[in-house]
């Protein structure tokens, strides 16, 4: 839901006049999956990376807006909260030395990014969840000032009939508060990987995304703390997903959660998501757009408004032709460039071979094995215990050390990604899984000596990322 648009207030003629645009081209959609009208690329990958605006004490510095206005280009937009802000590479085919050109691009951005920061007084920060972010910080007054956003606020809160958000997370501390709007959402930065697929091979490739999803987020965890509190190794996944909640079977019978793992494997097709958002997610943004139905604008809005962990989206080919392709959006921003890219590397080498076993593991992981792996692995990061697909349970970080790593080796292998490339970051994630310091490992040893101290933390969280070593060779001292 990147577009802005013109009004936050709705009538009942406007639902009426989205929700039959939305079957339209649902229904356009569904004879473009069943006549092969949709591009036939495969293996295209991108990603988007969401980051900090802070001050020079580490405090949230509400500046998105000049920060754009100075940056002048398409590769930013902003977030919900302004001091957030998203970036964007283009996307790539994902073989040869496209890993290390995803490294490259970031790297430029960044650095480029990073004196436009500079200039403002402000610096970048790229974190799950920033440590010195207080509660007051996120208000009203520091949402981004769109229509889209207010909009959003006023149609979950409608939802909700009125009452306040509730968010309710048990780690080490237990953390309970009420919120009256939706920007505690904006505690919470993510790095999400986009692939582009087949639109025959979709559906396993969307379903191996959520089998390793589990397993991923353990190693790639880096949100420990929300507001002084220890909680989950990814706090981001409780904190999104109550964030927005709401709720179940309240008010015109919104059957389903909008941030969530799902309810099921996709059986046949990607186009059962779509069809199930139709039918039934309650409608958030009933905006009249003027585009062509083959531009399926209502449905993709529509879908920008279901924030499931592993989404699949509708966009385009540069010639036109509507592509299908999957975001995940489990793993947090940072900790350092060659994080985020091996972070991606550990992701696109598992999905594909999982997606290319000769028998899906879908049939031998059932869904709720799955689903429980995610939230085990995002509460108790490198320490979890997970059901695999021979039905044993494993400590997952056995798992990736004896069966994932070198199964995302062999994936990235087919691909043809250079062999230099696939060591360095696989390489990356194998000296991080051997010293057990994921970002939120770091940052939780980095406050057990430094009296909890988190300014100290993020002003070290600071220097080490300009710094560039990947984090498990952070010295928590």
């Amino acid at each position: 839901m990147g577009q802005e648009i013109d009004r936050e207030h709705f009538t009942r003629h406007d639902y009426g006049v989205f929700s039959a645009r939305l079957r339209e081209e649902t229904a356009l959609l569904k004879a473009l999956f069943e006549t092969q009208g949709l591009s036939q690329r495969h293996h295209v990958a991108g990603f988007e990376l969401e980051a900090w605006l802070v001050d020079g004490r580490f405090r949230p510095a509400p500046l998105n807006l000049a920060f754009m206005e100075r940056f002048a280009g398409e590769l930013v937009a902003p977030e919900l909260a302004s001091f957030n802000i998203e970036f964007n590479t283009a996307p790539r085919s994902l073989t040869g030395t496209a890993l290390r050109a995803m490294e490259h691009d970031l790297a430029a951005l960044w650095q480029r990014a990073s004196g436009v920061a500079h200039d403002l007084d402000a610096r970048l920060l790229m974190i799950g969840i920033l440590p010195t972010v207080r509660q007051e910080d996120l208000s009203m007054a520091n949402m981004t000032p769109l229509k889209r956003y207010r909009a959003l606020n006023e149609q979950v809160l409608r939802l909700r009939r009125g009452r306040p958000l509730r968010l309710d997370i048990r780690g080490d501390d237990h953390l309970r508060l009420e919120h009256h709007d939706v920007m505690l959402e904006a505690a919470a930065t993510s790095f999400q990987l986009h692939l582009q697929v087949h639109p025959l091979q979709a559906a396993r490739y969307y379903n191996a995304a959520k089998i390793i999803s589990g397993p991923l987020t353990a190693l790639c965890a880096n949100a420990p703390l929300l507001f002084g509190r220890r909680l989950w190794a990814e706090t981001r996944i409780p904190l999104f997903e109550q964030a927005v909640a709401v709720g179940y079977g309240q008010e015109h019978n919104a059957p389903h959660d909008r941030v969530t793992f799902g309810y099921g494997y996709v059986q046949q097709s990607l186009l059962e998501c779509f069809l199930t958002n139709a039918s039934e997610y309650e409608i958030l943004l009933p905006i009249g757009l003027s585009a062509a139905p083959r531009e399926l604008s209502h449905l993709r809005l529509h879908n920008g408004t279901i924030w499931r962990w592993n989404r699949p989206l509708i966009g385009f080919d540069a010639d036109g032709t509507p592509h299908v392709r999957i975001e995940h959006r489990p793993l947090p921003a940072g900790p350092t460039i060659v994080d985020t890219i091996a972070n991606a590397a550990l992701f696109y080498g598992l999905v594909e071979m999982l997606a290319t076993m000769e028998e899906a593991p879908e049939l031998s992981l059932p869904f709720a094995a799955a689903k429980a792996n995610f939230y085990t692995c995002a509460r108790d990061g490198l320490a979890a215990e997970v059901t695999w697909l021979d039905g044993r349970v494993y400590d997952v970080a056995d798992l990736l050390q004896d069966e994932l790593l070198p199964l995302a080796r062999r994936g990235l292998t087919a691909l043809r990604l250079a062999p230099e490339d696939i060591e360095r970051y696989l390489g990356t994630m194998v000296e991080r899984l051997a010293g057990g310091q994921t970002g939120s490992d770091w940052q939780r040893r980095f406050l057990d000596l430094h009296d909890n101290d988190l300014f100290a933390l993020t002003a070290a969280y600071h220097v080490h990322q300009q710094g560039g070593a990947p984090v498990h060779r952070w010295p928590a001292s």
